[in-house]
């Protein structure tokens, strides 16, 4: 860009006329004429065409940058969300994450506006990083369409547009191509020749546009060649050439039918009445959609004739369905090696896909998926396998299975409405009824529960025992009968630690004893250990009765994290399929377990 400047600041100070077919520049100079049409608008009105609202716009350079800012700017308007790529320095790892990142935003809508060569280079990345699937489409902002390599992307089943600006069936560019095949077997027979790209036709016909011009004036008698009028370009400031404006006008009036369309030119020196052909690519090969001009705009030339060979083409092509043998909906015949092609299958998808055919009009052949999986991504490179492999990558067109609806799935591939509604569930052999044991009466209640009922039995009649022996109420001395001796008097305490036990056994049965507590620190345990036994014994009874009217089952199973912690019950999940996925992504570790299983 900085030469550009520079030449053209050289040739608007010495009037000097600067032909180029490199890319347009925003420039005010009336000497800079530029062979090279625009291509904002027309790239704008495919864009909207299509119907885009979101997509990607790489670039490489500066040329991308004016292109770049009229985009923007109907975006702003039209409230488009465009994300800008410069690709100018990007490496081979640079596009890779590129690419990714791309795909985690789902970014499948590609604006590429670069030269033929880098764009020859990039789409092959594109193809060696698989982008080119069913559901990518590229618009290529280049009016070398014809020039590009897009041979994987026919195979692929991704759409590419683009531009052509040469039209080599109309009847001067194919008369021109031939003398110049003539002419290059004549002069280079042992050299194959190639039809040149858009670039060399721009040269040509700036070639020509200088002869037409030049001619012009001879014709107006116009001397250009008088000496006197030399201009001085060590001259401060420099002296303008004397036939500079007038080769300017003669350069601006010109107006042929040249290699690249009708060549004029515009009082800013820029092309104007031209054509572009809009071109397509599709798995079914390259054909034009329509043109676009400044008057008319994008004009689609797609009819309806055009439809209905689309649709006689769907009649006579084979389509792909691929399958996977998954029981009861697709299975071998037992005499499968008696019969050829679909014959040897059997099942609901087998049924289903025959239906769709027969209501649709396709012929189709059903193809076992090589692999044996129903469809995930790789971690790794993003490689998807299985049935989803298959039609990403465009081996095969519809897969009719029982194949899972998941999110990361419907990002490249569609859906039609499933036939069958299903969940994850943990299916395990029915569990026996058990059988009453010895100790059934404690089942009401949980092991640690009767074990706090012994610690605290144990702990109240200690306490029991202490307080009487502290309390002086609890101390009394035994009466003895009339007429024996008495023994010297002694004071004796009942609630020694053998009858605090049996104090407290008793209050916990419901039954009493013959003892009870004097001091009111005594009564206060007393008291509150009966109607602690009170709570116990109504939740007690309550589970048991529960417990007598169902009968309990013996599960080892309760949820996923009992499968995931036990080893006995061996389980798994299929591979490459939706539910390892799903299981595989969760936060859980426990179900990530089972997942990895």
């Amino acid at each position: 860009r900085k030469t550009v400047n520079m030449l053209t600041s050289f040739c608007g100070a010495l009037h000097v006329c600067f032909i180029t077919p490199s890319f347009p520049v925003d420039t005010s100079n009336q000497f800079v004429l530029q062979l090279r049409p625009e291509l904002q608008d027309a790239l704008i009105n495919i864009i909207e065409h299509y119907g885009w609202q979101k997509f990607v716009y790489i670039y490489d350079a500066d040329r991308g940058l004016s292109v770049l800012q009229k985009v923007l700017d109907t975006a702003a308007e039209k409230n488009w969300q465009v994300t800008a790529v410069n690709i100018l320095t990007t490496t081979e790892e640079g596009y890779r994450m590129l690419f990714q990142e791309l795909e985690k935003k789902k970014e499948r809508l590609v604006v590429v506006d670069c030269e033929t060569e880098r764009l020859n280079a990039i789409l092959g990345k594109i193809v060696k990083l698989e982008k080119n699937g069913i559901g990518y489409h590229y618009i290529l902002a280049n009016l070398g369409f014809m020039d590009i390599d897009l041979v994987k992307f026919k195979e692929s089943g991704a759409n590419v547009t683009g531009f052509q600006l040469v039209n080599y069936t109309d009847t001067i560019p194919a008369r021109i191509m031939q003398q110049w095949k003539n002419s290059d077997a004549r002069e280079h027979p042992r050299v194959d020749w190639k039809k040149p790209k858009y670039t060399s036709a721009l040269t040509y016909d700036g070639v020509r546009v200088m002869a037409e011009a030049f001619q012009s004036l001879r014709r107006q008698r116009i001397d250009i060649s008088r000496r006197g009028n030399a201009g001085d370009c060590l001259a401060n400031p420099a002296v303008p050439w004397g036939q500079g404006i007038d080769i300017q006008r003669a350069l601006q009036q010109v107006r042929f039918e040249g290699l690249t369309g009708n060549v004029q030119f515009n009082e800013k020196g820029r092309r104007t009445n031209y054509t572009l052909h809009v071109i397509e690519v599709k798995h079914d090969g390259i054909r034009k959609i329509g043109y676009w001009n400044e008057d008319d705009k994008f004009v689609p030339t797609a009819t309806d004739s055009q439809g209905d060979n689309e649709s006689v083409t769907l009649q006579n092509r084979t389509y792909i369905v691929t399958t996977i043998l998954e029981d009861p909906y697709v299975m071998l015949k037992k005499n499968a090696n008696q019969f050829e092609g679909n014959e040897r299958y059997e099942g609901y998808c087998v049924e289903l896909a025959a239906e769709i055919a027969k209501h649709v009009g396709y012929q189709y052949r059903l193809e076992i998926v090589s692999d044996g999986k129903y469809g995930a991504r790789d971690p790794d490179n993003k490689a998807w396998n299985g049935m989803v492999g298959e039609l990403v990558y465009g081996r095969a067109d519809v897969a009719v299975a029982p194949l899972t609806i998941t999110l990361v799935r419907e990002e490249v591939i569609d859906f039609s409405k499933p036939f069958m509604s299903l969940g994850i569930s943990i299916m395990i052999k029915k569990p026996q009824k058990s059988k009453p044991g010895v100790f059934s009466f404690l089942d009401p209640l949980a092991y640690e529960i009767w074990m706090c009922i012994v610690f605290a039995y144990i702990g109240v009649s200690v306490v029991l025992f202490l307080v009487s022996r502290f309390s002086p109420y609890e101390w009394h001395t035994e009466e003895f009968e009339e007429g024996r001796d008495q023994p010297p008097s002694d004071q004796t305490n009942e609630f020694g630690i053998f009858n605090s036990l049996w104090f407290s056994l008793g209050a916990f049965m419901q039954q009493g004893c013959d003892i009870s507590p004097r001091s009111l620190s005594g009564r206060i345990v007393g008291g509150v250990w009966w109607f602690f036994t009170l709570i116990i014994i109504s939740s007690y009874t309550a589970n048991l009765a529960a417990f007598l009217t169902v009968e309990r089952m013996v599960s080892p199973i309760e949820s996923a994290e009992d499968l995931a912690k036990q080893t006995e019950i061996a389980y798994g999940t299929l591979e490459a399929g939706s539910t390892k996925e799903f299981l595989g992504d969760l936060k859980s570790p426990c179900l990530r377990r089972c997942g990895r299983t």
